[in-house]
């Protein structure tokens, strides 16, 4: 037995001789004997008043409204065109009616990747944010068409292109 007739360690260094927090109330405890915590609660910055509002402002991105959503509600389902049968004899009235041809007057959404129908030769274009499908068009748009479907339709590999105005206009011309 050590020195001085106890069972423990008379090793007096400040590390063993603490006393636990959980024996005077815990941190919140220790910390008011050792601090003024009415005058820290009076003196920290709280930061600004938010209402829930605000908040779930701040997380909504700038992005108008009809970009964040698909162009379902602004297309209709290839099976109905009944020239696109002929046009495209390798696809079944099923998967015709997967594929949804945006409306004339819709906008583009800008970056979005889309195939017209009618010019499948072009391959896949990424849009500008001016674009509108025109009565000309027949564009399908890449996240409203499963990726097999679109693999059909455009090929695995092909990268689509950044269409400019000015190489459009000189295509039509």
């Amino acid at each position: 037995m050590p020195s001085g007739g106890r069972g423990h360690s008379d090793d007096r260094s400040p590390g063993d001789g603490r006393q636990r927090y959980s024996d005077i109330g815990g941190v919140e405890a220790r910390h008011a004997q050792t601090h003024d915590v009415r005058r820290e609660q009076l003196t920290n910055p709280t930061g600004p008043d938010r209402s829930d509002e605000e908040f779930a402002d701040d997380l909504v991105p700038a992005t108008p409204a009809n970009e964040l959503h698909s162009h379902v509600d602004e297309s209709s389902p290839a099976s109905e065109d009944k020239a696109l049968h002929g046009q495209l004899p390798e696809l079944t009235n099923d998967l015709l009616a997967r594929l949804s041809i945006v409306n004339t007057g819709t906008r583009l959404e800008q970056g979005g990747t889309y195939l017209d129908l009618n010019d499948r030769v072009r391959g896949p274009f990424k849009a500008l944010g001016s674009q509108e499908a025109e009565s000309g068009n027949r564009y399908v748009a890449k996240k409203d068409t499963d990726y097999e479907l679109w693999n059909e339709l455009v090929g695995e590999d092909r990268e689509p292109a950044v269409e400019r105005p000015a190489e459009r206009q000189a295509a039509q011309d």
